[in-house]
């Protein structure tokens, strides 16, 4: 191989994993979400699991993290409005990065 393949290769490594890690933080981000909503809805913790695993579930239906903010604005009713969400979310993805870049380490 010559050294344009090699750096080549490395790029497409470096790529794929930087994508995996955004996708695992955007996991993450969503998980800590559902979490934090299902607190807000006084949920046990089985069911906060299972409701953090929804809220996740949600963000395959769209590009973009909006589709999670309806699900959880409309679980949520009065006790968050969509940009509480948003802001709460935003909040979420700092720990959640740094959560999946320690784990990665």
């Amino acid at each position: 191989m010559s050294t344009f393949d090699d750096r080549e290769n490395a790029f497409e490594s470096k790529f794929a994993h930087d994508e995996e890690m955004k996708f695992k933080a955007e996991a993450r981000t969503n998980k800590l979400l559902g979490l934090w909503a299902a607190e807000l809805l006084g949920k046990s913790d089985d069911e906060a699991a299972a409701y953090a695993k929804d809220v996740i579930k949600a963000d395959f239906e769209e590009a973009g993290h909006e589709d999670v903010v309806r699900k959880v604005a409309a679980d949520l009713g009065d006790k968050a409005d969509a940009d509480t969400i948003r802001a709460k979310r935003s909040e979420l993805a700092i720990i959640a990065q740094q959560q999946v870049m320690t784990e990665a380490s």
